[in-house]
């Protein structure tokens, strides 16, 4: 062997900790005979984990060795287990994809797979945002891999594209549409003229919004992929309390017809800025003028933005869930590791505290009562609300959060 070959050889190995050392070395050896096959279990065959069942049945590199379910699945044959030790015992298993949703059991399940030398796939926005610093920790000192490509943006390459161009040179603002859902409300609203219930049931109809679509209306799930995102571009790792959310849970017709007096149009959107340091990051609807490109997105697409000092704006446009969208990026994260990229995390990740208290713009108020805080911000009425000067984003939801408590109808909008 040549020393080059023995020199990269080292550099290979040393890159690895040593509980994935025998996968490597394995995938390694079998990819000189073109032979190399990643064993994969999955934990969850619902709608997304069906996708990926599918896509991997297709391809010669992937073997679906488990699927993990609660009940008997006979047309699974015999890849359907009931045990997560049935997993966790088998040496040949290198990757877990997990797309059970929830927290538990599923973050001791994944837990338990990295502490079992096993890569871990997610696409459980909730779990990752809720135990970010506890995973990354533990692949970190696992030495596996650890990601979560579809947990934001479902087949839209968002998390890869940013960790991508922070190779590079450091993210300063991101911001954009994450959730489908919401969208979907917001557009039919403007273009059919629909009331928000109409809507929503709907969407429940097309299986765009869940039985419960509390996560979705009042922010949660745009909320998490916010705070998934900020971890990844700025290196810090946020808590659920820390990012304000404000939903459209309460948004009316006459909210829709405020927004288009302005010749703008009503979005959810995720916002966050590194300023020197200086982190904002919240959730909240927003007029966007029409002619911008949040304007335009319709029915239950997304699209999602960050800025870069080299770069400027990037923008990624897609479907934000189903079943392939979200199931092919669940696989590309298996590709991903198998050619030796490992996850969404920094040596050096720090927390972190918002402050959106330098972040002010005027906003669209709409509350039943009188308030001698909004009274003496308001510059001009619009329809059944009001149109505030530049507030803060953390005043004005502090604000939010106990005229709440007075007008549970109240419906806030930043204007862009």
């Amino acid at each position: 062997m040549h020393f080059s070959s023995i020199s990269s050889c080292k550099n290979i190995f040393a890159f690895f900790s040593k509980s994935l050392r025998n996968f490597r070395l394995r995938a390694i050896l079998q990819s000189k005979k073109g032979c190399f096959c990643m064993k994969i279990a999955l934990l969850g065959c619902g709608v997304v984990g069906g996708g990926v069942l599918d896509i991997c049945n297709k391809r010669s590199d992937l073997e679906l060795k488990y699927v993990l379910v609660r009940r008997p699945r006979p047309e699974l044959g015999d890849k359907a287990v009931s045990d997560i030790d049935t997993i966790l015992n088998d040496a040949s298993v290198d990757t877990v994809i997990e797309v059970m949703g929830g927290l538990h059991p599923a973050f001791e399940y994944v837990t338990q797979a990295m502490k079992s030398g096993k890569n871990v796939v997610t696409a459980n926005k909730h779990l990752v945002a809720h135990y970010y610093r506890e995973l990354t920790q533990t692949a970190h000192e696992q030495g596996v891999a650890f990601r979560c490509t579809p947990a934001v943006g479902g087949g839209i390459p968002w998390l890869v594209n940013l960790e991508r161009v922070l190779r590079l040179d450091g993210v300063t603002a991101f911001s954009g549409i994450m959730n489908g859902t919401t969208n979907f409300i917001l557009d039919a609203m403007h273009t059919d003229g629909s009331d928000f219930a109409e809507v929503l049931r709907l969407a429940q109809e097309l299986g765009y919004a869940e039985a419960d679509p509390s996560a979705d209306i009042d922010g949660l799930d745009i909320q998490r992929k916010c705070i998934i995102t900020a971890n990844v571009a700025f290196g810090c790792c946020l808590s659920e309390e820390e990012v304000p959310v404000f939903g459209i849970r309460t948004v009316a017709a006459t909210d829709i017809a405020a927004a288009e007096s302005m010749n703008r149009v009503c979005k959810m959107l995720a916002f966050g800025k590194n300023s020197g340091g200086r982190l904002s990051v919240y959730v909240e609807p927003s007029f966007v003028p029409v002619g911008e490109l949040e304007a335009a997105v319709s029915a239950n697409r997304n699209v999602i933005s960050f800025e870069t000092a080299l770069t400027g704006k990037e923008s990624f446009y897609g479907q934000g869930a189903g079943r392939f969208p979200t199931a092919y990026n669940a696989v590309a994260d298996c590709l991903d590791i198998a050619s030796g990229v490992r996850g969404f995390y920094t040596d050096t990740m720090k927390p972190a505290k918002p402050d959106n208290s330098a972040e002010k713009h005027p906003y669209y108020v709409r509350f039943a009562g009188s308030d001698a805080w909004l009274d003496g911000v308001t510059v001009a009425p619009c329809g059944d609300g009001v149109v505030t000067g530049d507030i803060s984003v953390s005043e004005m939801h502090a604000w939010a959060a106990k005229a709440k408590q007075t007008d549970p109808a109240l419906f806030i909008a930043g204007i862009i």
